[in-house]
């Protein structure tokens, strides 16, 4: 029986220290955010400051990682107040 594949999602995270955002794609979620708290390796650069971070939605489930990046390139466009409010679409 073959693997099911990856979902990517599209996911908003939030700090809980100062006014910022920060979106990025996975195919897991608990596991990035404890990156970009510093629990895990592989945190991403940018969220090093504003720790801690929350998810604050997940914004869209994608079936391939090109995809939830195209939609992650379109969201990153927002400024943070934008992004807050905005309902990406869902490819899935």
């Amino acid at each position: 029986m073959p693997e099911p594949k990856p979902v990517w999602m599209l996911y908003l995270l939030r700090s809980e220290a100062e006014e910022r955002t920060y979106v990025g794609v996975t195919i897991d979620v608990e596991r990035r955010l404890q990156q970009h708290n510093g629990a895990l390796p592989g945190g991403a650069k940018a969220t090093r400051r504003g720790r801690p971070w929350s998810i604050f939605r997940i914004l869209g489930t994608y079936p391939n990682r090109s995809e939830a990046q195209q939609a992650e390139a379109a969201f990153k466009r927002l400024n943070g107040a934008e992004r807050l409010s905005a309902e990406p679409k869902n490819s899935l």
